[in-house]
């Protein structure tokens, strides 16, 4: 039963902390002064609840006649969402109350978190609060009411229409005007066929309906409305050329023509708006893909903030500069796009913008204008950060302006975006490093492991000879005392190619290889060669064809003899007993190539890629025991490309391999 019961209880508890991890909490933000209470109260409110915390901001058509100190706030309120760790929405629209609560239900938010407007109804009929129509839409959802003492949303609706309607132009005057025209002119001529009033009515009212759509001002379309109603009288209604009117019910006629008219102008101007927004949203969200699209195919670091840099400056259409971390954390200046022409700044810049910026990087928080910190900069400075790794700080010239709400959404996700660019490019850095580090070490095993396989069989042959003349010398005839010493000797010299190949191939990879250059004749060097071969050479037929010309090259002959020792040693040991090694030499422009050939069995096509490879050593098999350490060959192809030429193998007709080096003729750069 105990058992039982306390089960139940852990299955109860974590029931329980699924059901909170569900929960979640939609915040509404605006640009009231107090809407950061609201902000914390939801902060809080989540994090008691353990639920997932979600901002809403529903932006109005007219959002640009917003006054520039409340876009200033709502940028604030945004940003202090945001540092609490809230997904921000932006939703375009004007019905504020249907918008955030049919939100609520389609991202499953079981908390609506609202500041109280300090507007009441002042009748039973008059239209619902804010708050109050979100509980009616929302009656499923838990709404929160935070008390609010800022403006009514209503009140700023106002304020923005107001702002709107006072912006005249010649154009849009001169096009009132002459649409104005049209319609009388086009009511002249219904009148002349005998047209009823209605539709001369109707060309008025058309009139207006186009002036709306082709002018930008919403003042047009008030105006045009009631100079269509005047003209209307003036021109048509007896007695013409009067305000004064006959019959008393054309009164009723121009109230109703009027209101037509200006709700005709009302939605063709709503109609424009919402389209001038959708098209200015569609062009941000476009410019938001774009950058993903083309991120995902930068190569290098250098690219992916060039591309972030051109595509802020393409979103905002202001001056960008973006400062990049170098390895001792210190930023360094990467790329600067300006909007202006080359080379002329439209932006004043901070007189102590490498300062900001270093303090944005070292804090990775947002500082300059509109900004807690440093908010008196001309600039807004933004971390390029993520997973608390960054990477620079990109600069944005404001001159003065801020950026309103989903420009602002829209560059932090640019901003998000070259961060995880960046965060991609450096793992795979990371990645490459740790597998190079990987090779190395594997390539050091796998000397470990061949030269401890490789050393134990001359090792114990030398042991073993030196233990029978210690043990046996005296009984030993003069014939195997001979052979023992030639063992040893072979051995030893075995042991000390081996070690000299070790030493020479380590300097060279390192690059402490020192050449010392000097003009020789290649046949004297190839001659030098064959005194040191393996002593084996006797049981192969070796075949030196020199050039008929003298062919001097500048090389390091003690390298280059080197070469030619281990290409000819390498045919003895890898051919047949009776076979042809040929060693010629020839000038080709101005390059001079050695050749070194055998009929031997040859070369597998599988095995020709990675002849030159350090440790490789392919599938022969040694008569005496001894397989080669694959340093040989690796060794030759650093010492001729540390002469600036090139080493290749062919296969040699019938049968057997030719390996051919290049030496340049002209002078060889000298490593120091």
């Amino acid at each position: 039963m105990w058992y039982n019961h306390y089960h139940a209880n852990e299955r109860g508890a974590e029931m329980e902390k699924v059901l909170e991890s569900s929960k979640r909490i939609l915040v509404c933000l605006s640009s009231s002064p107090s809407n950061q209470k609201v902000i914390n109260a939801a902060a809080r409110m989540a994090e008691a609840f353990h639920a997932v915390l979600s901002a809403i901001y529903v932006k109005p058509a007219n959002y640009d006649a917003l006054p520039e100190t409340d876009k200033l706030r709502l940028q604030d309120n945004i940003s202090l969402a945001e540092q609490n760790g809230a997904a921000i929405v932006t939703i375009i629209g004007n019905n504020v109350p249907v918008q955030i609560a049919e939100y609520a239900h389609i991202s499953g938010a079981t908390k609506i978190v609202v500041g109280q407007s300090g507007a009441k109804r002042k009748h039973f009929w008059s239209k619902a609060t804010l708050t109050e129509q979100i509980i009616l839409n929302a009656p499923d959802v838990d709404v929160y009411i935070i008390p609010d003492s800022s403006v009514d949303i209503k009140q700023q609706s106002q304020k923005l229409n107001m702002a709107g309607k006072i912006r005249l132009t010649w154009r849009d005057s001169l096009i009132t005007l002459l649409l104005l025209a049209a319609s009388t002119g086009l009511g002249l001529l219904f009148t002349v066929f005998g047209f009823s009033e209605a539709n001369i009515i109707t060309a008025f009212i058309l009139g207006v309906l186009i002036i709306a759509a082709f002018t930008v001002s919403p003042i047009y379309s008030i105006v045009s409305s009631l100079a269509s109603v005047l003209l209307f009288n003036w021109v048509f209604i007896e007695p013409k050329f009067s305000f004064h009117t006959y019959e008393p019910e054309y009164v009723v006629t121009f109230v109703i023509m009027l209101i037509s008219s200006l709700i005709t102008g009302t939605l063709a101007n709503k109609l424009k708006e919402n389209a001038r927004q959708s098209s200015r949203e569609a062009f941000r969200t476009k410019v938001l893909f774009d950058t993903n699209q083309l991120l995902q195919k930068a190569a290098c670091a250098d690219d992916v903030i060039r591309i972030t840099a051109q595509q802020v400056k393409t979103l905002l259409d202001r001056d960008v500069r973006i400062f990049f971390a170098a390895e001792n954390r210190e930023l360094e200046n990467a790329t600067e796009l300006n909007t202006s022409p080359y080379y002329s700044r439209t932006s004043e810049q901070d007189k102590n913008e490498a300062e900001i910026a270093q303090w944005t990087y070292l804090n990775q928080t947002v500082a300059g204008a509109h900004a807690e910190k440093f908010e008196r900069a001309k600039s807004l400075y933004h971390p390029i950060c993520i997973n608390g790794y960054c990477y620079g700080v990109i600069v944005i010239y404001l001159n003065g302006e801020s950026l309103e709400a989903f420009e602002y959404s829209v560059f932090s996700a640019i901003t998000g975006e070259c961060a995880l660019a960046l965060e991609g490019l450096r793992n795979a850095s990371e990645k490459e490093r740790a597998a190079t580090a990987m090779r190395n070490e594997q390539l050091r095993s796998n000397l470990l492991r061949s030269i401890s396989h490789d050393i134990r069989t001359p090792l114990t042959s030398i042991s073993g000879n030196a233990s029978n003349l210690l043990t046996h010398y005296e009984k030993l005839d003069a014939e195997t005392l001979k052979q023992i010493f030639s063992d040893i000797y072979d051995d030893s010299e075995w042991l000390i190619d081996l070690v000299e190949n070790l030493l020479s191939i380590s300097r060279i990879e390192n690059g402490q290889m020192d050449l010392h250059l000097s003009l020789d004749v290649v046949n004297d060097v190839i001659e030098e060669a064959l005194k040191h071969i393996d002593k084996n050479a006797a049981q192969h037929h070796i075949i030196v064809q020199p050039s008929s010309d003298a062919l001097i090259a500048r090389m390091d002959a003690r390298l280059i003899t080197q070469v030619l020792i281990n290409l000819i040693n390498n045919a003895i040991k890898n051919t047949q007993i009776g076979s042809e090694i040929k060693i010629s030499s020839e000038q080709v422009d101005k390059n001079i190539f050695v050749h070194v050939e055998d009929n031997g069995p040859g070369i597998s096509d599988s095995m020709k890629p990675h002849i030159f490879e350090m440790f490789y050593t392919g599938q022969n098999d040694v008569p005496d025991g001894r397989r080669g350490v694959g340093l040989g060959l690796a060794l030759c192809k650093s010492i001729i490309e540390a002469h600036k030429g090139t080493i290749t193998l062919i296969d040699n007709r019938p049968t057997g391999c030719c390996f051919t080096f290049s030496l340049p003729i002209e002078e060889v750069t000298i490593n120091e």
